[in-house]
């Protein structure tokens, strides 16, 4: 099971002290593999990850839109099975006198 993506208090602060410490806040990204949400004025404004989880979460992603994808073709199968559109392959290659 993946990681949950809970934001954790300690992960919000604001822009300005995101940009004061760079390096250190850096540092917490690539150690903790937690996103970090930056506020602007109080209001949550960007949310930050290390490359390595965020190339992670994308790939993720990618898997489980193919997964929708290859389920939703099984699903137009199925409905042809019970609709009776689908046809033996022994019977649809002696039809075309293979």
């Amino acid at each position: 099971m993946a990681k949950s993506l809970n934001i954790d208090v300690k992960d919000i602060r604001p822009l300005t002290d995101f940009l004061r410490n760079t390096k250190s806040h850096t540092a917490r990204l690539k150690k903790t593999k937690s996103p970090m949400v930056l506020t602007v004025n109080g209001s949550a404004s960007l949310i930050v990850q290390d490359a390595e989880t965020y190339q992670q979460l994308r790939d993720r992603i990618n898997e489980l839109e193919y997964e929708r994808e290859v389920v939703a073709a099984v699903r137009v199968g199925l409905a042809d099975v019970e609709a009776g559109r689908e046809h033996p392959v022994r019977d649809v290659m002696a039809y075309r006198g293979k």
